[in-house]
């Protein structure tokens, strides 16, 4: 049995790991307006997604078409055209948001629209239209959520309580370091755990195979750059290199940590001769999974439920192409990875705001999300057509499970399950309905087994303080800014010269009153969450 691990109480902030606007010329695509209801019992809502590469639909696939059927919604989803923080901005600035916002909950948009009153109290809406609407949520999840005025203002998805991490043994997480296995095989499987034996493999790799299927091949991938830094060369190496999150109950500042800062030099010194190409620099979401899809990263650390349907088309091509976790990167003492599972906050919040034009029907249609039958509709699909019942196991049907296998988006486009729909995903309940995975995604969840912790006591979320929310946001943009900077940096020169300039910007701009306050919110996260400081 796997042994439950809490980050102790020597662990920094984990900055862990819908919305919708008008038509015409104003940053949005309409993603999903395949049919018209003209029902008059049926409502039209705009669900805004704020991520620039969501293009799903509704209203064509079985499972839009099932969940419309039985709460009178019809959804018109919308997604912005380019930047994400703009677009969204613009619509709190004009006051403009659609019927349904959805957005990572760490976004500081989602103190602002609270702040402004933009977005009703979901429980002020239950308490007016259906006081039901309590019956499908979690009391542990909903007292976490709840703002310091008593309201819950959004719901999100994806989470995990310390109890569900407690009593289920095959969480994974979702932080992988991955290699192309064709690659790492023919290179005879090399300890990439310590600077000098990653170089030499990353070397090797780019000698032995410039290109693959015809394509350049990229020696190290990355999550693509944001405003904020990048997941990949920040959060995720982090983990792999065990970097606490506190030390003597003290926020602590993962950024400096020596060993993260060594592992930071070391790839300095492999760009500086050409091994971080330029296109990881710039590269968004599409192209990444284009590159997945042709096998051309030979390593790179990831989030392992992003490359789910290019493994299966790799797969599908040759078993040998497809990537697998290996173990990856670890600090100087040799420790293992400290790799979180998902935590209280989940990944995406939705809200409700006070533009909407039918907030009754939007609070129906999440309830039902919510609800265990709409987790079963949005993970197993329509019972009897796409998947049945055989003592007391669901059985999806082979011609559902060879399109999931062999084209996702036709999947998505004809059949919606397998949360095509994911905005109010709850991961544990899910788990009830599994079905064996493929081979190529197992591995790379099992692999994480050994390795989770819980780490939700370091997640913070200021969106009840604007001020701290700002302050928040900003120490976070200050680094985002840095860290290419680190990387392509001529010298290991002046690589400390750019890191004494981060310092001294992020000094400037309240650092020590940042620190303090994340001190103070893992000490509440820890009270509320019932931790000790043992």
């Amino acid at each position: 049995m796997r042994k439950k691990r809490y980050l102790p109480m020597l662990a920094v902030s984990l900055a862990l790991a819908g919305l919708m606007g008008g038509c015409g010329d104003t940053g949005l695509m309409r993603a999903g307006r395949e049919e018209e209801k003209t029902e008059s019992k049926t409502a039209d809502l705009d669900w805004y997604i704020n991520f620039s590469w969501f293009t799903t639909t509704w209203g064509k696939s079985e499972v839009s078409k099932a969940v419309t059927d039985l709460t009178g919604v019809n959804i018109h989803f919308l997604s912005p055209k380019g930047d994400e923080s703009e677009k969204l901005n613009a619509m709190i600035a004009a006051d403009t948001l659609p019927d349904l916002v959805t957005l990572e909950w760490s976004a500081a948009q989602n103190s602002e629209m609270i702040k402004n009153g933009q977005v009703y109290a979901l429980n002020e809406l239950a308490d007016q239209y259906d006081p039901g609407f309590y019956d499908v949520l979690d009391q542990d999840v909903l007292d976490w959520y709840k703002q310091s005025d008593g309201n819950l203002y959004a719901y999100y998805n994806s989470f995990y309580t310390p109890q569900d991490y407690e009593e289920n043994e095959e969480i994974p997480s979702n932080q992988v370091f991955l290699v192309r296995k064709d690659i790492y095989e023919a290179l005879g499987e090399p300890d990439m755990t310590t600077p000098e034996g990653f170089s030499e493999a990353v070397k090797r790799a780019a000698e032995l195979f410039p290109e693959v299927n015809g394509e350049p091949l990229i020696p190290i991938g990355a999550d693509e750059f944001t405003d904020r830094g990048n997941v990949s060369f920040g959060l995720y190496l982090q983990s792999f290199l065990a970097v606490p999150y506190e030390k003597d109950g003290i926020y602590y500042d993962r950024n400096t940590d020596p060993d993260y800062l060594a592992w930071l030099k070391t790839f300095r010194e492999l760009a500086g001769e050409g091994y971080l190409k330029d296109e990881i620099f710039v590269d968004k979401r599409l192209q990444l999974k284009e590159k997945f899809e042709k096998g051309q990263y030979f390593c790179l650390l990831y989030q392992s439920t992003d490359i789910i349907d290019q493994q299966r088309k790799l797969g599908e091509t040759n078993q040998d192409c497809v990537y697998i976790a290996v173990e990856g990167p670890r600090n100087l003492a040799g420790d293992d990875p400290q790799l979180p599972v998902g935590g209280i906050y989940g990944w995406t919040a939705t809200y409700i705001p006070k533009n909407c034009s039918d907030p009754k029907k939007a609070l129906e249609l999440l309830k039902y999300l919510i609800s265990e039958e709409g987790q079963k509709m949005t993970f197993l699909g329509v019972e009897g057509s796409m998947y049945d019942m055989k003592d007391g196991v669901p059985v999806v049907r082979p011609e559902v499970k060879e399109l999931l296998s062999s084209d996702r988006q036709a999947y998505d486009e004809r059949y919606g399950a397998d949360n095509t729909y994911w905005m109010m995903q709850n991961n544990v309940m899910q788990m009830k309905w599994k079905n064996e995975t493929d081979p190529v995604i197992r591995q790379l969840q099992e692999w994480t087994y050994p390795y989770t912790i819980y780490t939700s006591q370091y997640s913070t979320n200021f969106n009840g303080d604007a001020v701290l929310a700002a302050l928040e946001e900003k120490q976070q943009k200050i680094w985002g800014d840095t860290l290419p900077k680190l990387l392509l940096a001529d010298s290991d020169q002046e690589f400390d010269r750019i890191l004494q300039d981060y310092l001294e910007l992020r000094a400037e701009n309240g650092y020590d009153t940042y620190a303090e306050n994340m001190t103070e919110a893992y000490r509440q996260n820890k009270e509320k969450l019932g931790f000790s400081e043992d």
